[in-house]
């Protein structure tokens, strides 16, 4: 792609993602979400293949209904209430919409069905952005209404993802897919405990976000599109290939790992607002999710495969590793003893 239209593209992104996030009217976060989602899809398409092209359709499709949902549950409030503040959402239909623009703008269950596929059509580098930035909105405009939704709905949408969400990145073997279905079950620890503290939600999509982009850009480095590749990936950059087995296991939330600080405190958060069976069933449901993490973590690093043993081994590249993903990883590795701190923040 032409570089000046790339810059174009990003600075598109930005602006959609500032007028959104900083926005108290209803009409500004629905024009920046419209900037986000038409900025995006030439970088989805931008490789021309025909799982490119169906990917961007697909994004343009879901994310035209979920911002027409947006507008009409806004409209809605201010028919009966006169309120076009972002916070002013009173009324029960407006809310019940909202939550279901915003479950299928960011991928929730039941509404999750577009993500793995316009994940698996588009770019590595698209594909971080599609995790990671083009969530934020959403789920900005979800913490200033957070007060307003219905917990029980939020509930049931949030146990319902992690479920899904470990479940069918069971059987997968392209990495884009099983990181799709990782986002859905991430999601839905994020929804379970918007209601009761929503800072704890957005601590949560924060370290979420800097995990999953040091995983899609140290598999952007090694080029690894599909588990057989990854396989014989580890002879490119070993000591590289070593942190994407941490920072996998992190994602996955296993203690002494920085993905382990916002369970705990979730789980902690739920089990203090006598939701002790909620907080034990998709702590459960997580087991399913950390199946294939540790499936990749074992791929990534622990062990080649008998049937790759034909396999023609990669050099191993002398480039240095960027100083971002040094950095990204640590702290998507180490941050758990600062959690002290952290919670003071929060």
């Amino acid at each position: 792609m032409n570089p000046q239209a790339n810059l174009i593209f990003i600075a598109s992104l930005l602006l959609g993602t500032t007028i959104t996030i900083s926005s108290n009217h209803w009409i500004m976060a629905w024009t920046g979400l419209e900037i986000n989602t038409l900025a995006i899809l030439p970088l989805i398409s931008k490789s021309h293949h025909p799982r490119s092209i169906e990917a961007a359709t697909k994004y343009f499709l879901t994310q035209a209904a979920a911002s027409a949902l947006v507008l009409f549950s806004s409209m809605t409030n201010a028919w009966h209430t006169g309120q076009w503040d972002i916070t002013q959402l009173t009324h029960p239909t407006s809310c019940l919409i909202l939550t279901s623009a915003i479950a299928m703008k960011l991928g929730l269950v039941p509404f999750h069905f577009w993500f793995p596929e316009v994940l698996q059509g588009s770019p590595l580098t698209t594909g971080l952005i599609l995790s990671t930035a083009m969530k934020l909105p959403p789920m900005t405009l979800l913490y200033m209404t957070s007060s307003s939704l219905n917990p029980t709905l939020l509930t049931i949408l949030a146990i319902l993802s992690a479920a899904l969400g470990g479940w069918m990145g069971l059987n997968q073997t392209q990495i884009r897919k099983i990181l799709a279905f990782s986002s859905i079950s991430h999601l839905g620890w994020m929804a379970i405990i918007l209601i009761y503290n929503p800072k704890l939600t957005l601590l949560n999509f924060y370290l979420y976000a800097v995990m999953t982009t040091t995983v899609f850009l140290t598999l952007n480095t090694t080029k690894v599109l599909k588990l057989s590749t990854l396989l014989t990936a580890w002879t490119k950059a070993p000591s590289l290939n070593t942190m994407v087995l941490l920072t996998l296991l992190s994602l996955a939330g296993l203690p002494p790992l920085t993905g382990f600080l916002p369970k705990w405190l979730i789980i902690q958060e739920l089990t203090k607002q006598d939701m002790a069976p909620a907080a034990t069933l998709i702590s459960l449901l997580s087991l399913l999710s950390l199946f294939f993490y540790v499936r990749l973590a074992y791929c990534t690093t622990i062990t080649l495969s008998p049937h790759t043993t034909n396999h023609m081994k990669q050099w191993r590249t002398n480039k240095p590793t960027s100083t971002a993903i040094a950095i990204l990883s640590t702290v998507s590795v180490m941050l758990l003893p600062a959690s002290p701190m952290i919670i003071t923040i929060v």
